[in-house]
């Protein structure tokens, strides 16, 4: 069974967060700079939540709030759902696909480790698939 310690075997181990108290418009910044479509939100090594390009579209440009003048606490989704290393790809999947999530923070022994996308998973699953395929094509000529 594969499980994210595989993923995170490839993946790059940074990860990007801000505090609470960070404007919505530093958030963004931040987001365009590292090309990426979701912060979390930590303070004092703690999870707090995590800010996404939908929370911002849902939770600031819906209802008048000034990116400026909002502080992510006010608008992040609090509580994220987390998984461990040892979790399935597939359970993720089924996770992301029944929730409507695109992120999931990797936690391990209370610490945020990693957080996966659901493009990580896919690009996983793509590659793992073509391992399989070449496997199976070279056991067939052989």
């Amino acid at each position: 069974m594969k499980t994210v310690k595989h993923i995170l075997q490839s993946k790059s181990p940074v990860i990007y967060s801000v505090t609470r108290n960070t404007s919505v418009l530093d958030a963004l910044q931040i987001m365009m700079e590292k090309n990426i479509s979701a912060l979390l939100v930590i303070e004092g090594g703690k999870l707090l939540g995590i800010f996404t390009e939908r929370d911002y579209a849902r939770k600031v440009v819906l209802h008048g709030k000034s990116s400026k003048n909002t502080a992510i606490g006010e608008i992040m989704t609090a509580d994220p759902h987390t998984i461990s290393t040892s979790d399935s790809i597939e359970s993720c999947m089924v996770l992301m696909t029944d929730n409507h999530f695109r992120h999931l923070p990797v936690v391990e022994s209370n610490q945020v480790i990693a957080m996966l996308s659901i493009g990580d998973l896919v690009k996983f699953i793509i590659e793992d698939q073509k391992q399989t395929i070449d496997h199976l094509q070279s056991y067939i000529h052989s």
